[in-house]
């Protein structure tokens, strides 16, 4: 392993990644658990047509977050740090898809709702 002057390791400060993952889970986790168990926050309910694939979405970075620094925590070896880097490519890149998917879904909705012209 190597070791770095201020004693940690190649995995860096365990404190900034306890702290990176508190404030995500608290920033994360709860609207879109809300959202996925039925709730919708009020800014957001004009674009209900893709609200659970956001929800969806959001989770997928949450697991990116989670995935990469829970080895780092574990102070795993550089060969698992990197597996788990990929991994968390991977949510990224579910969650791009998820997002394009809800964003595609509302424009659809849009299009399928169309306003109705004004009286007087």
């Amino acid at each position: 392993m190597i070791v770095y002057e201020g004693g940690g390791g190649v995995n860096g400060d365990l404190l900034y990644h306890w702290i990176g993952l508190a404030v995500s889970t608290v920033l994360m986790v709860p609207v879109p658990v809300a959202i996925l168990a039925g709730w919708t926050p009020p800014w957001m309910r004009k674009r209900l047509a893709g609200m659970r694939l956001r929800a969806y979405g959001v989770l997928c970075i949450y697991a990116h977050v989670l995935v990469n620094s829970v080895p780092r925590i574990a102070d795993a070896s550089f060969e698992t740090v990197m597996v788990c880097m990929n991994v968390g490519l991977g949510f990224t890149v579910a969650c791009a898809v998820l997002f394009l998917l809800s964003a595609d879904k509302d424009s659809g909705a849009r299009k399928a709702d169309p306003v109705e012209p004004r009286e007087g």
